[in-house]
């Protein structure tokens, strides 16, 4: 990992180097579903979704969890990488993203017991025979033990270790499409409550065989699937992991065990080790607030030795530059408030760079810094007439 620095240079507009990839900020738009593809093809919609980040000045954005079967999507609407057909869809978002100066990156997951979901406006929970749209039924889900995710909701199968095979070659196949595709970064995604974070929880892993137990054991399968990918994935190119630095329940993973998991990917050849938290255990028996996870990623960063990115609730430029300043991740990463705010990232710079226009797109910047200094001029609208013109 290379940081470039520059003197006076606000560290969230530092230039980060990972392996032969170079960021031109540290500011990430984290992977967000949006449910809203048709058997994990992408189209227009997604072209405009995660385009407008790359025009919004972000140096990096992260395409939403992608399935690497059709039985791991979280719901029908899942974005896809299960087969070359979907290649590119995927590939002309990469091909925008990189035209704008942006990194593009992918997560690829798959849900385990969590799949076979509705989409969040059709009420969440499981599909059923009875809820389920025309032509979208329910389909069996593994997981590593035959834990329900809530009372509500099927028994998964519990995975042989035939099973894991499959998933992990499904991981590999994936990684090697998302090369042909051309991404800069693949995301294992191994948190929100998904399959590889049911691996690792103790309240979803109750296997008795060199899978389950112990924490170390429990780890084996997640970090077979990041050898895997690692080896599939070219060697300039950085491999990013999404954990849940703990559960939602304080009887789930604890910090102890993701820096024991952090170390173990670093190890692997992980370059960056994306923060969160929950997904398992219900609710949130933790402290919250602005940048609540923040300290899950300096922990991570500090004593596990690789870089991190952290997230939740990081709303304003200057907190987002402070978590870089004192050294408590490397990256930045929004999600909510990025789709709140496409450009927050060109409004982050600009606060930061004293009101310059310098980073917003050609075809923007000159003409918005012209607006501003007619506004200097007239001064602010008082109202109530629409109509105030200068003498």
């Amino acid at each position: 990992m290379t940081t470039n620095d520059a003197p006076d240079r606000p560290a969230l507009l530092t230039p980060l180097t990972l392996r032969g990839l170079t960021l031109p900020n540290r500011m990430v738009v984290a992977p967000m579903c949006q449910y809203s593809v048709t058997d994990g093809f992408v189209g227009d919609y997604h072209l405009v979704h995660l385009g407008r980040f790359a025009l919004g000045g972000f140096g990096l954005v992260v395409v939403e969890a992608t399935g690497v079967t059709a039985d791991g999507r979280i719901s029908h609407g899942d974005v896809g990488l299960w087969s070359d057909e979907h290649i590119p869809g995927l590939a002309r978002v990469v091909d925008l993203l990189h035209a704008e100066g942006t990194a593009a990156g992918i997560q690829l997951s798959h849900a385990g017991a969590k799949a076979s979901s509705r989409r969040p406006w059709d009420g969440g929970g499981a599909v059923t025979a009875e809820n389920a749209r025309s032509g979208e039924d329910p389909w069996p889900t593994v997981a590593p033990s035959p834990v329900p995710v809530d009372d509500d909701w099927p028994v998964p199968h519990e995975m042989t270790v035939e099973d894991m095979a499959g998933i992990r070659e499904a991981f590999v196949a994936a990684t090697r499409r998302s090369v042909a595709a051309g991404f800069d970064v693949v995301e294992v995604h191994a948190a929100h409550g998904y399959l590889l974070n049911q691996f690792l929880s103790p309240l979803t892993n109750r296997r008795t065989d060199g899978y389950g137990g112990s924490a170390e054991a429990r780890m084996r399968f997640p970090l077979e699937v990041v050898e895997a990918v690692r080896a599939a994935w070219p060697a300039d190119r950085p491999l990013f992991v999404r954990v849940s630095a703990v559960d939602g329940s304080a009887e789930g993973t604890t910090l102890e065990d993701t820096v024991a998991f952090a170390r173990a990917l670093a190890a692997r050849g992980v370059d960056a080790v994306h923060t969160s938290g929950g997904g398992l255990g219900g609710g949130w028996a933790h402290p919250i607030g602005y940048g609540y996870q923040v300290p899950f990623a300096e922990r991570i960063r500090t004593e596990a030795g690789v870089a991190t990115v952290a997230v939740g609730l990081i709303t304003e430029a200057k907190q987002a530059e402070e978590v870089l300043a004192r050294g408590q991740a490397d990256l930045v990463a929004l999600a909510r408030e990025a789709q709140d705010d496409p450009n927050w990232a060109l409004h982050a710079a600009r606060e930061l760079t004293g009101g310059s226009y310098d980073s917003y797109p050609v075809q923007a910047g000159p003409r918005l810094a012209s607006r501003d200094r007619l506004l200097a001029r007239i001064g602010p609208w008082t109202g109530p007439d629409p109509v105030q013109v200068a003498e």
